[in-house]
């Protein structure tokens, strides 16, 4: 377990929020170099309408190519789910796909079914997804790089292990976030804090939004909300770094 989680409420709170402004936020504490802690564009979201996804990584690895040496395509989706206890919260199911190129799906109806119906919050693949439609009308979030019409001799290999996805590197219970735009981490250290500084950030970047709204805009005008802006954001990282 990487220890104790957020809370439900706390969790909620990232959910208002698209990947961008938490990236933004992230950003902030000077953790780490800025073109790190997100996927590549190598991975959409199947489903853009939905709202943003929040869990913990319950990282897997997976194969289709050639037949698994024992059990069958679901035989390991038991080892996942007994996996999810070790979470400090609502599971994210990340697969990396060793197969190169993807030989197959890695999920379907009936694995995104049951992830959903033990409290997965979404999942996650460097490969490919099947069944969209029957997925769709579940919301659940899937994000992929592709899409391929049959499963292969789908099989998982290993639970809890280390993936990379779209460039990121993931570990077990990894804190994730992802939409439309894409996938992030959020780190541990700054998770309970992160909601709140987007709060700050949507406040800042209304001062320029809102004056483009008005009826007559200047250059001047313009580089003055722009002004008070940064101003605001450079303030909120000065409190965080200090």
């Amino acid at each position: 377990m990487t220890g104790p989680g957020l809370t439900t409420a706390q969790l909620a709170e990232l959910a208002k929020y698209d990947s961008p402004t938490v990236c933004n936020a992230v950003e902030l504490w000077n953790l780490y170099p800025r073109n790190r802690g997100y996927m590549n564009g190598s991975i959409k979201a199947c489903f853009p309408r939905l709202a943003p996804m929040v869990g913990y990584a319950l990282t897997s690895t997976f194969r289709s190519m050639s037949p698994p040496r024992s059990g069958d395509a679901y035989s390991g989706i038991g080892a996942q789910l007994d996996a999810f206890g070790t979470l400090p919260g609502p599971p994210v199911i990340a697969f990396q796909d060793l197969d190169e190129p993807c030989a197959s799906a890695t999920f379907g109806e009936v694995m995104c079914s049951t992830y959903k119906r033990f409290g997965a919050k979404g999942l996650i693949t460097s490969g490919a997804g099947r069944d969209l439609a029957q997925v769709d009308a579940l919301d659940f979030p899937a994000f992929t790089n592709g899409t391929i019409a049959a499963h292969g001799y789908c099989h998982i290999l290993a639970v809890g292990v280390p993936v990379t996805i779209g460039g990121m590197p993931i570990y077990h219970g990894d804190l994730l976030h992802g939409d439309l735009n894409g996938i992030t981490t959020i780190p541990h250290a700054i998770a309970s804090e992160v909601a709140g500084v987007c709060e700050e950030i949507a406040v800042a970047e209304a001062i320029v939004l809102n004056y483009l709204k008005q009826a007559s805009v200047t250059v001047a005008g313009f580089n003055d909300a722009r002004k008070a802006c940064g101003d605001q954001i450079k303030a909120i990282e000065k409190r965080l770094t200090k």
